[in-house]
């Protein structure tokens, strides 16, 4: 049955969510397999832990579960899966106020990367744990995850324009932070 439900849509799929038991946790499946490593990604790259990552990247699964039992449908279930990694993440980093820890990590590192790249990989990430979260967010989205400004402005609720502004502004606002790093790779 698997194999057949490669052919199906992502809307079909949390369709299929709510029908039979063997064929619900089938569509299940093929919408975790289709969607992990993307959802797993933004969590890491937002919260800057493995750890929590994991917790939240598990419980937006189990929330997009209850979601196609309860909701008639999805057009965009993936749009979906996102915009419930984003209120978790936003969820957690209320209740984690406090929580100062850092803790570099990247998903989908490419190891054959140039020791320069990793590092410059490794100073953005720095860089975005100490931006606001909206503005960390729209980067990551828009960078990390290739997302256009209308699909952000969809999970964020926020207009285009907005997302638009805070993408220039992260990116503004890592430069900044960045920028001793820089200087002293320069002297060299």
């Amino acid at each position: 049955m698997s194999g057949t439900l490669a052919t199906y849509s992502d809307s079909e799929l949390f369709a299929l969510m709510q029908s039979e038991k063997r064929a619900s946790d089938a569509a299940f499946k093929e919408l975790y397999e289709r969607h992990n490593q993307r959802v797993y990604a933004y969590c890491l790259r937002v919260t800057g832990s493995a750890d929590d990552a994991r917790d939240i990247f598990q419980e937006c699964f189990i929330k997009i579960y209850n979601a196609a039992l309860t909701a008639n449908s999805s057009t965009n279930p993936a749009g979906l899966l996102l915009k419930i990694a984003r209120n978790t993440c936003l969820n957690y980093k209320r209740d984690q106020k406090d929580n100062v820890a850092f803790k570099s990590e990247h998903a989908g590192v490419d190891m054959t990367q140039s020791y320069e790249q990793k590092e410059l990989l490794e100073l953005i990430g720095m860089a975005l744990q100490h931006l606001e979260f909206e503005f960390r967010e729209a980067f990551v989205l828009r960078l990390y995850h290739g997302m256009d400004y209308d699909e952000i402005s969809e999970i964020t609720g926020e207009p285009p324009n907005n997302v638009r502004t805070r993408v220039w502004r992260a990116k503004e606002k890592i430069k900044i932070i960045l920028s001793p790093y820089v200087s002293d790779i320069e002297r060299l």
